[in-house]
């Protein structure tokens, strides 16, 4: 079984409603070809570094999935004929980092630093 990191990014217009459709299809599609959802992770509206089909920011949509290559196939394959994405990178990696949250607010990394404190 193969390790990859998965990233969407949706349109800037796109609902919170249909970013939820949008990573419950793309996790059928992984499950529906024998992968596994480590982790997914939410990372919000962002600002591209540049325009993207005349699109200032992008919602983005973090995949952690183990699988073989028919996976990310059929994931790409899908992706490409969307027309509510604008991009989508599918990386192999050798491990996961699953505890570093690199999108969290900085708040909320102070209420778990806080948190953490106290309970020490």
């Amino acid at each position: 079984m193969n390790l990859y990191e998965h990233t969407i990014i949706a349109r800037q217009d796109t609902s919170s409603s249909e970013l939820k459709q949008l990573t419950e299809k793309y996790s059928k599609i992984i499950e529906k070809n024998e992968g596994e959802i480590v982790k997914t992770e939410n990372w919000g509206l962002l600002n591209l570094s540049y325009l993207i089909k005349k699109n200032k920011k992008g919602s983005y949509i973090h995949f952690k999935i183990k699988g073989k290559d028919k996976v990310v196939e059929q994931l790409e394959k899908n992706e490409s004929i969307d027309k509510k994405l604008l991009r989508y990178l599918t990386v192999k990696v050798k491990n996961f980092d699953l505890d570093t949250n690199y999108f969290s607010k900085k708040e909320d990394i102070e209420k778990i630093d806080k948190k953490e404190k106290v309970s020490n």
